[in-house]
């Protein structure tokens, strides 16, 4: 099959959305499907054996991380010359919108899929207001597919409230083999914690944004004597977090990836994640397969991976007490983490990369020919 995917981001940028992208698009190639990436220009032109049409674009104003590229006719012609049997759009909101047009002007299958809860996000911006209005569009695109898939069952849920139509669940995978307990050091640890590995190490992975609500941390962190905070990864937050941690023991790391990613997962003590906006929380699937107790925010589609008492720790977001108290009792009982840590693992290695593609291959297939049959009759 050939399928174009139209993605507002996608290599070299770092984050949850490209994470499943990079590794679906190289579990479809491998299976002998063939891909076209059309996105925002990183200066890529192929990924793991798929074609990559940049679009040139510029920062989004609230997200310099972010390009914004508009739709424009070379893509038809890019379309042309690929001749794909399907189009999936990938968040449509400026260059999906082009997706949305060209599987409509090609007559062609439309399968969409919703990663990044911009309703939610717009509260964390100032622009609050416009969430009824941010609905109505993303119902306007996502109702124009044959299929939507949500990456959990709480957004499958909440778009089905707002009336978005033809839903389905496309399931979480993770790297079970980039992830894993053994990659546990004391360089990596002593690193984190910056020179201080035998203090308890909470650890936060992600794009430092006002939507992840890192600042909430600190409440954490000023809760347990001697802990020590390191911050994992960039983003249009981190001038802010800065001055919000500033004077308590946390090291803004940057960015790690690959099995240095995995390694620091691998040696911190908790992996406390407070966002609310989550449409699934992949990096908490890392985290566990790396052996990592996770204490995070029972929000979103964060519960679908974190089983309380289980395989992690959920808290009540209202409660500005519930982070604390989890952590505490994390750190308190080794014999519990070690359970949790075990469990995570256990709970992670069920979902392979390779199930959520020939999943998705599925329903692929399913599109295709319900809308040959269609066009039969």
């Amino acid at each position: 099959m050939r399928i174009a995917l139209f993605t507002e981001t996608f290599l070299p940028k770092v984050d949850g959305i490209v994470t499943r992208l990079r590794h679906t698009v190289e579990h479809l190639q491998r299976n002998g499907d063939q891909v076209l990436v059309v996105s925002p220009d990183g200066g890529l032109t192929e990924y793991k054996g798929a074609k990559i049409y940049g679009v040139s674009g510029f920062p989004l104003p609230l997200y310099p991380e972010l390009k914004l590229a508009l739709p424009r006719p070379s893509i038809g012609v890019a379309l042309e010359q690929f001749q794909p049997d399907l189009i999936h759009v990938v968040n449509p909101a400026v260059l999906g919108l082009g997706g949305l047009y060209y599987a409509k002007v090609m007559q062609l299958p439309l399968v969409a899929s919703y990663h990044t809860h911009l309703p939610q996000y717009l509260h964390h911006y100032g622009l609050g207001m416009l969430e009824g209005v941010m609905w109505e569009l993303i119902k306007a695109s996502h109702n124009q597919a044959q299929l939507n898939l949500c990456t959990s069952t709480a957004m499958v849920q909440q778009l089905r409230e707002h009336g978005i139509e033809r839903l389905d669940l496309w399931q979480r995978g993770v790297d079970i083999e980039t992830f894993y307990p053994e990659l546990a050091s004391v360089e990596m640890r002593s690193h984190l914690s910056q020179g201080h590995p035998e203090s308890p190490l909470l650890l936060y992975v992600g794009r430092l944004g006002a939507e992840k609500e890192i600042d909430r941390i600190k409440l954490v962190l000023d809760a347990i004597p001697g802990a020590r905070l390191a911050l994992v990864g960039d983003g249009p937050n981190r001038s802010a977090l800065e001055k919000h941690f500033a004077g308590t023991p946390t090291h803004f790391v940057g960015y790690l990836t690959g099995k240095e990613l995995g390694s620091a997962f691998a040696s911190a003590d908790a992996f406390i994640f407070p966002s609310r906006t989550e449409t699934l929380g992949l990096v908490l699937l890392e985290a566990m397969a790396a052996g990592c107790p996770v204490v995070a925010a029972r929000s979103g589609g964060i519960p679908d991976i974190v089983t309380d008492g289980v395989n992690g720790y959920l808290f009540d977001p209202a409660d500005e007490e519930g982070a604390i108290k989890a952590t505490q009792r994390l750190l308190d009982n080794h014999e519990e983490r070690e359970t949790l840590r075990q469990n995570a693992r256990m709970e992670a290695e069920r979902w392979g990369w390779a199930a959520a593609t020939r999943q998705l291959q599925n329903y692929y297939r399913s599109v295709v020919l319900s809308q040959s049959m269609s066009s039969a009759a």
